[in-house]
């Protein structure tokens, strides 16, 4: 499986961005897909995850309702909508891949496959 992330860049402080992930393989609509970040000097964090059907998300507590996760299974493909951006969201976005009909998980230990990362910048 290979992941690749795109859509990152730099944007002022309460704008908009739409990450995407591209997905290889035939079997992308029996993955769980996550959303992870890591700020420079800090920790990876879990952003958002979405089931394999899209049925269910799950989100980080402190990015509900300005982040949204969807996917578009005929494209291989899963969104990272993000709105209101704060400079705190500066940070490499990186997608991940977790096999097997799984529900969306905040655990990067979850995971079996890792996209490059997309680098998000947010001035102030």
């Amino acid at each position: 499986v290979q992941l690749q992330a795109s859509g990152g860049g730099l944007v002022q402080a309460g704008g908009s961005l739409r990450l995407s992930c591209a997905a290889s393989g035939r079997t992308f609509s029996t993955y769980a897909m996550g959303w992870f970040r890591q700020a420079p000097g800090k920790e990876r964090e879990f952003v958002a995850a979405i089931s394999w059907s899209g049925g269910r998300t799950h989100y980080a507590d402190s990015l509900k309702g300005r982040f949204t996760i969807s996917r578009d299974n005929a494209k291989n493909t899963v969104y990272l909508q993000m709105n209101s951006l704060k400079p705190e969201d500066t940070a490499v976005y990186y997608c991940a891949a977790d096999l097997g009909y799984k529900p969306p998980s905040g655990y990067a230990s979850e995971y079996d496959y890792w996209g490059q990362g997309t680098q998000v910048t947010v001035s102030s």
